[in-house]
Order: structure tokens, then C-alpha cells, then sequence
């Protein structure tokens, strides 16, 4: 699993806007934080909100609830510090350190990673806005149990998030809300939001991505798109059967 965030902004950018004026406050930087799997190139989870500790928190809770809390093989992000502290406060295990003396208080029970959990960084090195580096960094986890993990990829041999990356470039080419000179920009918050999430999930239905079909040049190629790569659909969906589609289905 990948995680990510992908910068846009909303009527103004945020060196324009004062925090002082009400008038500012649905204007500025806006992110889109994403939660890929990169096997299957879908979207788990998204969440649109300004730049912070706390979204971050709540993207990976959201994907913790969506994947019934079981470990993931790997994962992997940037290197923003707010997603190993958002991991460890989802996944980890609560403990009671002891305590130093027979006096003082008893320490407030802290966190650890599970058994299992691998999780790992991208560390890039620029130098005139051009990445001349890059580092990998086990954070969670053994370099031997990253390792193993990587042997078992189907898709990656090393640490990265290129298929997050990926995949927010195909996004931006979606919604041109986002392309980063523009005229298109957004003017108002609610919108922007609604186009974010609409465009983010609907591309796991509806969009085919050329690097998941199946077949050859000569016997014909059948696209798939990655709901269909993930096993949760059989077909590629219109625009018009994904929208009309109850979001919670009854029994």
C-alpha cells in the first residue's frame, strides 16, 4: 500500500489568503491525500482537506476501516513524519511501560508496532528542485522482513511510491481543476471536494489502465480497469451505472 498527497488550491493560493479574514476561509491550499494499492492500481481510500497531521490520521484510519484492520504486505510513503506517527496510532499495540522506582507515578500506556507491520520511506535528495537521490528507510519493521516483502511484490522491487505518483498525474489529467497552471481552477470549496472525490473513486470503476490488461497486440487485449483487477467487478462501469448505483446495497 502507498500512501500520498497531492497539492491544488481553491479561488486563490495559500501565500495570497489572511487567516484573519472570513472571508479567506474556504480559499487556499487544498490536498488530496490517497491510499493506493499498487497491484491492483485502486484507490482504497481519499480524502480531501487542508495540509495537515490530522487528515493524514484520518486517511490511514479510513483505510485501516476499509481493509478490516489486517496488515498490509508493505507500506510505503514520502517522507512526511505525520504518517508513521498516524500508523502506529491505528495499528499499534497498547502496553504499560514499567515504572522507574517504587515511587511516582505509574507511566500513561503507550503504543508499538505490531508483529507483522512493515512499513517504509522514500527519502529524496534535491538539489535545484531536481531529485538526485533517493534513499530508502525501514521505519516499522526489519530491512530483512522488507526485503522478503519486496520479493514477494508483484509489482515493486524496492521501496517506492511511484505508483501513487502515478497515479495523482492521471488524476490531475482528469480533473483540470488541478493541472498546476490553469484557468480552471476552483472557485469554491464544496465543489472542488465533490469533483475531488468523484473523479479519485470513479477512476477505479470506470477508467481502464493500460498497464492492467490482459492479452497481446495480436490475439486482442481486454481492458480492465482496477476495480476489475481487484476482483470486485467483472466489467468496465459507465459513468451513468456508477452514479446511479445505491451506495449502500440492501439485502
Amino acid at each position: 500500500m502507498q500512501f500520498d498527497e497531492k497539492w491544488s488550491f481553491v479561488a486563490k493560493k495559500e501565500k495570497h489568503c489572511d487567516r484573519d479574514d472570513p472571508d479567506d476561509d474556504l480559499c487556499g491550499d487544498c490536498w488530496d491525500y490517497v491510499a493506493l494499492d499498487p497491484e491492483h492500481r485502486l484507490v482504497v481510500s481519499a480524502l480531501v482537506g487542508r495540509h495537515s497531521a490530522e487528515h493524514v490520521g484520518l486517511l490511514v484510519e479510513d483505510f485501516q476501516r476499509r481493509t478490516q484492520g489486517r496488515l498490509m504486505n508493505l507500506m510505503t510513503s514520502d517522507e512526511n513524519p505525520a504518517y508513521a506517527d498516524a500508523i502506529l496510532a491505528t495499528y499499534g499495540e497498547e502496553y504499560q511501560p514499567r515504572r522507574k522506582g517504587k515511587r511516582g507515578r505509574r507511566p500513561a500506556p503507550r503504543k508499538r508496532p505490531p508483529k507483522g507491520l512493515k512499513y517504509a520511506t522514500v527519502h529524496k535528495t534535491r538539489e535545484k528542485n531536481r531529485v538526485v537521490r533517493v534513499e530508502q528507510r525501514v521505519i516499522y519493521g526489519t530491512v530483512a522482513a522488507v526485503v522478503a516483502a519486496l520479493a514477494a511484490s508483484l509489482v515493486s522491487a524496492v521501496v517506492n511510491t511511484v505508483f501513487v505518483e502515478r497515479e495523482n498525474g492521471t488524476d490531475r489529467n482528469r480533473n483540470a481543476r488541478k493541472v498546476r497552471k490553469t484557468y480552471c481552477f476552483s472557485k469554491d470549496w464544496e465543489v472542488h471536494e465533490a469533483v475531488s472525490y468523484f473523479t479519485l473513486y470513479s477512476y477505479n470503476f470506470c477508467w481502464p489502465v493500460r498497464t492492467l490488461r490482459q492479452g497481446s497486440r495480436r490475439e486482442g487485449y481486454r481492458q480492465r480497469t482496477p476495480a476489475m483487477a481487484a476482483g470486485l467487478t467483472d466489467h468496465i462501469w459507465t459513468l451513468k451505472e456508477w452514479l446511479s448505483r445505491m451506495a449502500v446495497q440492501r439485502r
